[in-house]
């Protein structure tokens, strides 16, 4: 089982030198704006030119639901899904808010929602099945679901490449959907499944009980693969797989990806079990407060621009985050240097004395 024809390249160091240089001479201290340099120098790297820009930022919230919740993981209602897949469509809830505020162009995509929606001009349709099944009895996925989710997020970036779009957010919609990611992050980290699971949209601590048993049953049932594809349809859900599909053609097509919460890096966490390459084209927007989230960063080696102590998912976090990308981009092209300031440059100074010793 794997993805056909993926081709992501590993990022280019051609010019890290030089771009470092030209941040460097900012008029600034070195490394005085920190992680706007690192998110400049990314952005540079993967568009591989010491100029980059932001071309159509584009929000891909992908939405499924998920019958594992018939075993009472989840507090809320299934119903909230579609409900709340149709308030996004109309530009409603944070998602819509946000998008509007910074400039996304919004995308509610339909993975596998329970729900059948009427055609809209922001929906796109991409429904595998309704719902992912429950874990606890069979594979949430069978394979060739998987491989038909993933498929269907590769088709959606793919035209927005075309369309000329070179940076995505992912966020999602599911309730139900920490369970899944709780077992992927248990699954690929080889962590203990209590370790990684949290309340999700409002579960107490006896709730928390039982979501990890559930996990731990299916685990039990279903095993480990040593095909992380195969672990992917066994525990994961349509809207990962479809965000991880979607990653993967993101970096493939040289995009820059910003990741969201816990369900969308549970789909990046799959997504670099099957080309680690897929790392080099994302940036970590947020650690949310749901406990597992800071670990699948750190297994990943990423570093979150910031923690607000988000829990909404919807792409929230991305949407909030991408000023600061926007921002260490246009300061990369446009901030002032010390020579276009008339300001002396101590660093260069001293460099030039040493170079004359």
């Amino acid at each position: 089982m794997k993805v056909d024809q993926l081709n992501i390249q590993p990022l280019s160091r051609d010019k890290e030198q030089q771009l470092r240089f030209k941040l460097d001479q900012k008029a600034k201290p070195i490394r005085a704006l920190g992680k706007m340099e690192d998110i400049a120098l990314r952005v540079g790297l993967i568009q591989d030119t010491l100029s980059p820009k932001l071309v159509k930022p584009t929000m891909f919230t992908v939405a499924s639901d998920h019958h594992v919740c018939d075993e009472g993981v989840s507090p809320c209602p299934t119903e909230m899904t579609s409900q709340q897949c149709l308030n996004f469509l109309e530009m409603g809830g944070g998602i819509g808010l946000f998008c509007k505020i910074y400039g996304f162009d919004l995308k509610v995509v339909d993975a596998g929602v329970d729900y059948d929606f009427k055609p809209h001009p922001r929906l796109i349709q991409a429904k595998v099945r309704k719902g992912s099944r429950n874990m606890l009895h069979e594979p949430a996925m069978t394979n060739e679901e998987c491989l038909q989710a993933i498929e269907n997020g590769r088709e959606m970036i793919r035209q927005s490449a075309n369309e000329g779009v070179n940076v995505v957010g992912f966020g999602e919609m599911g309730i139900g959907n920490t369970t899944p990611a709780s077992a992927l992050l248990s699954i690929f980290t080889n962590t203990d499944v209590k370790e990684c699971v949290g309340p999700g949209s409002g579960l107490d601590s006896q709730g928390i009980n039982h979501k990890a048993w559930v996990i731990e049953q299916a685990i039990k049932r279903h095993g480990v693969s040593d095909n992380p594809l195969e672990n992917l349809a066994r525990f994961g859900g349509l809207e990962i797989a479809t965000i991880c599909g979607g990653m993967l053609e993101a970096a493939a097509q040289k995009m820059v990806v910003i990741t969201d919460g816990f369900i969308t890096t549970s789909a990046l966490l799959a997504a670099s079990e099957i080309c680690p390459t897929v790392l080099d084209y994302a940036l970590f927007s947020h650690q949310s407060d749901e406990q597992g989230h800071i670990r699948m960063i750190k297994h990943m080696k990423g570093e979150p621009i910031v923690h607000l102590s988000f829990r909404l998912g919807e792409g929230t976090g991305a949407a909030i985050c991408y000023p600061i990308v926007e921002g260490s981009v246009r300061m990369l092209n446009e901030m002032t240097t010390f020579e276009e300031a008339k300001v002396f440059n101590t660093a260069t100074a001293q460099v030039a004395s040493f170079d004359n010793q």
